[in-house]
């Protein structure tokens, strides 16, 4: 592809994007002695509540594309760090739901608020109609990405 097809430049600066956001994650994840895919998890765990997903640890690994055992292991990790609890499901008790623990939400924000804050702010010099043209934008690049891997994607942040 030629470098200047503005869809490749789209492409390399969403990139970009992406490798600014991981550092940041990065960043937090070492200086809470987290492992990368721990925060991976947590922001899962988040949006399955924002989006009133019920999250088991099978809908976890599945979203991070781990195993069972790999699963557990990360939960027990979480929940040893007071960032997640294990609750019975109460419509099928046999279920196990994740639950995200305040302490961790009070965390996330105290290190990722700002940032946040900075990005929404930025926004706000796009009027509603460029917002929902970058939010059509995105939504397509995260379902190409997510089919690139062969997963699909109606869960949470869906449209």
């Amino acid at each position: 592809m030629d470098d200047q097809d503005p869809g490749l430049r789209l492409v390399h600066l969403l990139r970009a994007v992406t490798m600014e956001l991981d550092l940041f994650a990065a960043e937090f994840a070492g200086r809470h002695g987290l492992h990368p895919t721990d925060v991976r998890a947590l922001v899962h765990l988040l949006d399955a509540a924002r989006e009133d997903v019920r999250a088991t640890p099978g809908w976890l690994g599945a979203q991070l594309g781990i195993n069972s055992a790999s699963t557990t292991a990360l939960v027990d990790r979480l929940e040893r760090l007071g960032l997640v609890r294990r609750e019975r499901d109460t419509q099928d008790r046999r279920r196990v739901l994740l639950v995200v623990r305040e302490e961790a939400v009070t965390l996330g924000w105290s290190f990722f608020g700002p940032l946040i804050h900075e990005m929404v702010d930025s926004m706000r010099s796009f009027d509603e109609a460029e917002l929902a043209v970058v939010r059509r934008f995105l939504l397509a690049m995260r379902d190409v990405a997510a089919a690139g891997r062969g997963v699909r994607r109606d869960g949470p942040g869906g449209r």
